[in-house]
């Protein structure tokens, strides 16, 4: 049985879908082997105060009063990433609004400076949550992060504390202890996730150096071309010791894994907050978790047995539900409701 702490308990427990109950396939299911119509959105492009841009896409009615969610995605994902439209789409069919955001790279299109996202990048979030707050200033305004973008979120919300101007925040298979997760991702099975990752990690930074090259962008062009060849990176400490550091303001790995880990920030969180947890994530050790007395006393921790890295595919492999869909969008509703 999962272990539950909730304020607003949900309103079917989850049960992995039969044939299901291994991690790696609940895992895998989602961004191997589930289809979904697409979804129609809006684009805005967000400019920042580095002469940078943030991509967001919108879905969902456009009325000032109507409660909006900020979806943010995974590592290597995008607002085209199968749990972010499944989200949205659940959220539509509730009457509310979204925007998936793209974090920088992330849309289809690179972005204009040597630094990329990174999983304390609560500055980016924080850019994005003023804008939306003064598009919409009326309307109840949330948040759910998934993965890195989970750890995104919990991290700004321990900095803001009371100042989140969110009125709710979900985090979703978070990484609360980065130097521990880039451990457990090298042993195993996983290993296959961290070369997909570092693979297409590479891939962008390269592709991001032979365009400052070719376009002449001076700006920025030594920091690139100083990472070098990357050709002997082969696991997380690697790749964020080389290139997450140097280009975004860290000492070394273990400097952006303790300042970027949302475990440390998790007891000055001051919004409501769910986080949901699963004890076989391939991505997280067990002991990677905070204990309840590093919990504020306004975050619901809800911890299943199984469900591994933002699966939680329930049902059956002939009609696979997604609890997620059900359960995030149940939780804001309550979260609404006690608002009001």
């Amino acid at each position: 049985m999962p272990a539950l702490s909730l304020h607003h308990a949900p309103a079917r427990p989850f049960s992995p879908a039969i044939g299901l109950s291994n991690p790696h396939l609940q895992t895998l299911w989602g961004p191997l082997l589930r289809r979904q119509a697409p979804l129609p959105r809006q684009r805005e492009r967000l400019w920042l105060e580095d002469g940078d841009f943030l991509d967001l896409d919108w879905h969902g009615p456009h009325e000032a009063h109507t409660p909006l969610v900020l979806v943010l995605h995974g590592l290597t994902g995008s607002s085209n990433s199968p749990y972010v439209v499944g989200l949205q789409r659940a959220m539509a069919s509730l009457g509310w609004a979204s925007a998936a955001l793209n974090w920088r790279g992330c849309s289809g299109e690179p972005n204009l400076r040597p630094r990329s996202y990174h999983s304390g990048a609560s500055e980016d979030l924080a850019a994005v949550i003023d804008h939306l707050r003064s598009l919409r200033p009326l309307a109840p305004l949330y948040a759910v992060g998934y993965s890195l973008g989970g750890n995104v979120l919990l991290k700004y919300l321990g900095e803001s504390g009371e100042n989140s101007q969110l009125q709710g925040a979900v985090a979703v298979s978070v990484p609360f202890r980065l130097d521990q997760c880039a451990n457990r991702i090298g042993q195993g099975f996983s290993r296959i996730y961290q070369r997909h990752f570092i693979r297409e990690m590479i891939t962008y930074v390269r592709e991001k150096q032979r365009r400052f090259q070719h376009e002449g962008l001076s700006e920025g062009l030594a920091e690139l071309a100083a990472l070098g060849s990357l050709e002997d990176l082969r696991t997380f400490w690697d790749f964020d010791g080389r290139v997450t550091a140097p280009l975004h303001g860290f000492v070394d790995a273990q400097d952006y894994y303790r300042r970027a880990s949302s475990r440390y920030y998790l007891g000055q969180v001051r919004t409501p907050t769910l986080v949901i947890q699963s004890l076989d994530d391939p991505f997280v050790f067990a002991h990677s978790l905070p204990e309840p007395a590093e919990l504020a006393s306004c975050i619901d921790f809800e911890l299943q047995t199984k469900g591994g890295h933002v699966g939680f595919v329930e049902g059956s492999l002939k009609q696979p539900g997604y609890y997620l869909e059900r359960r995030i969008p149940q939780w804001l509703q309550a979260s609404l409701q006690q608002d009001r």
